[in-house]
């Protein structure tokens, strides 16, 4: 009787799986993607965004070469601010995410000296959080750094990975009204990141290709929800905004030839783009964090929203999502599960080509 049972527990399971695999198969016209029209964000004029302090503290999960699946992303965003006139980066903190901290630390640390080696300046680099919250407590090397550098004046921190480091060091101080948090991280209600939409019929998933999580909220909610509550100015730089720049082979070809770092940068990018080509079925990958280190140079790229941002469920969430998201809209949500809520600079289209920053 008991196997009987369990034979039909197992019929059921494998077909609720079944019917959740045959939706890759729908035309992409019927899934919720970065192609649909999402108009209803009033753009922000320019001189009605909040400025940004020249002084930038970069958060980093650098793993770029440590893997086929491992972005380059914050590698080149590193390489990006590092070399920017009018970026004041003062100091560096890695963190878990696109690999386990004792990569991610040595991978920065090794574009930072590979930087110093070819006249650049050394900048700090600080070792932070292994695990998410509340795993990693206060007091730990970047904690105690980061803390410093706010207490010396406004700056920006820019998030590339999750924001554990970042929620430890709001928590700590006193006062952090001049700190602006710029973070890749947000999306709409409902809304999926597929990079195909539908452009290659060799991609995975019937042509879909993979479907995006919002990765680095993904890792540590408790923090993103901490860094919310907080009230400091916020700005978020979704996946969406990245799928305006495209970065392929020529590209990295050009950075190469951009000196010593950025020939170690694109070396170890190449691994990441030849599976975009393959898997995604793009000629290039979309530079999510050197989108974000973009902002920082030139917001007046960017077309942004000022918007409700919250923690909370996603009503139109998949069977897929158990957790929480980092939600916005233009307006107010009737959400009575919300965890932490805020106000937001929500950054989407952006106008801008790869040379422009690199």
């Amino acid at each position: 009787m008991k196997r009987s049972v369990l034979r039909r527990l197992l019929g059921v399971a494998a077909l609720v799986f079944l019917l959740a695999l045959a939706t890759f198969a729908l035309p992409v016209s019927t899934w919720r993607t970065g192609q649909e029209d999402w108009s209803a964000f009033e753009p922000l004029a320019p001189h009605r965004r909040p400025a940004l302090p020249a002084r930038v503290w970069i958060d980093t999960d650098a793993a770029c070469g440590e893997g086929a699946w491992r972005d380059p992303d914050d590698c080149l965003a590193l390489l990006a601010l590092l070399t920017q006139a009018g970026i004041d980066v003062v100091g560096i903190s890695t963190v878990f995410g696109n690999a386990a901290l004792a990569r991610t630390d040595a991978v920065t640390r090794e574009l930072i000296a590979r930087h110093a080696a070819a006249g650049g300046r050394a900048v700090p680099v600080h070792r932070g959080c292994a695990r998410a919250l509340p795993a990693c407590s206060a007091g730990q090397e970047a904690d105690r750094a980061l803390r410093a550098a706010i207490a010396q004046g406004p700056l920006t921190i820019l998030a590339l990975g999750p924001l554990t480091n970042v929620a430890l060091a709001l928590a700590s101080v006193q006062s952090a009204r001049d700190v602006h948090v710029v973070a890749v991280m947000g999306r709409r209600p409902g809304h999926r990141f597929h990079p195909t939409e539908g452009k290659s019929a060799g991609a995975m998933l019937f042509g879909h290709g993979p479907v995006f999580s919002d990765f680095n909220f993904a890792l540590d909610p408790r923090a993103a929800a901490a860094v919310v509550a907080a009230g400091v100015p916020l700005t978020l730089i979704p996946y969406e905004a990245a799928r305006d720049v495209l970065l392929g082979v020529d590209d990295l070809d050009r950075i190469a030839r951009g000196g010593a770092p950025g020939a170690w940068v694109a070396e170890r990018s190449r691994a990441w783009l030849a599976q975009w080509r393959t898997s995604i079925g793009l000629d290039g990958f979309y530079p999510f964090d050197l989108v974000a280190a973009l902002y920082l140079v030139a917001p007046e790229r960017f077309a942004c929203a000022r918007v409700f941002a919250w923690v909370g469920r996603d009503r139109w969430r998949s069977i897929f999502e158990w957790s929480d998201a980092l939600l916005v809209a233009q307006h107010e949500p009737a959400d009575d599960n919300a965890v932490a809520k805020t106000t937001a600079t929500y950054c989407t289209d952006v106008r801008a080509r790869v040379e422009d920053v690199l």
